[in-house]
């Protein structure tokens, strides 16, 4: 058996640094999960217009119901069209689904804010009062890679909580023009900000995931 050669081998790539690597690894898993986030919101608000679709139907149907009856019974008015309210609490139980899925993208979008938090504790630890710190890759402080994460996280808190909104109130409202604004606002997404996809993609121009 030939024996080995020992030497240096120049490699290809630097080698990252533990926490550059996580902060690589976090920019990955925010592409990630804003892209699962952008599924589920389309599937919720397919659900969502399924839902007020069908209870403007039923109201409809009721009005006529009532009207080419002058009395109608009071004892039968919970069994009008059982099928249809079937129907309408399993496109609720679908919403709530879409709901719950939705919560566990926002709360690893707060898991990943907190790595980088302590990412941050860390290097403060390290340097201590230094105000010269190098880059972990191209020209972001590490403080950036924080200041983002929670604000992105903070735009999809309060989403969670406006859709959380939207869908409790979806199936009880009996105005049309009512239903419609609540299907405009989850569509939109209100709080997630026109620049979020900016931001994203910065971070990912930084972090080497794209290229410059």
């Amino acid at each position: 058996m030939e024996a080995k050669t020992l030497g240096f081998v120049t490699p290809r790539k630097p080698v990252l640094s533990v926490s550059a690597r996580k902060l690589k690894d976090n920019a990955a898993d925010w592409h990630n999960l804003i892209l699962k986030w952008e599924t589920l919101n389309d599937a919720g608000f397919t659900t969502a217009n399924n839902i007020a679709n069908l209870k403007m139907s039923l109201l409809n149907k009721d009005r006529l119901e009532l009207e080419s009856s002058s009395a109608a019974p009071s004892e039968n008015e919970e069994k009008i069209y059982p099928e249809y309210n079937k129907e309408l609490e399993m496109l609720c139980e679908e919403l709530q689904a879409t709901l719950a899925g939705l919560t566990k993208i926002q709360a690893k979008m707060e898991k990943l804010s907190s790595t980088t938090k302590g990412i941050c504790e860390l290097e403060d630890y390290h340097y201590g009062e230094e105000r010269k710190r190098p880059p972990l890759f191209h020209t972001w402080p590490t403080a950036h890679f924080y200041e983002l994460s929670c604000k992105l996280a903070d735009m999809y808190r309060k989403e969670l909580l406006l859709k959380r909104a939207v869908a409790e109130e979806l199936a009880h409202t009996a105005d049309h023009d009512l239903a419609l604004s609540y299907l405009s606002m989850w569509l939109h997404q209100p709080y997630v900000e026109s620049d979020s996809k900016l931001h994203l993609e910065s971070m990912l121009l930084e972090t080497g995931h794209r290229a410059l």
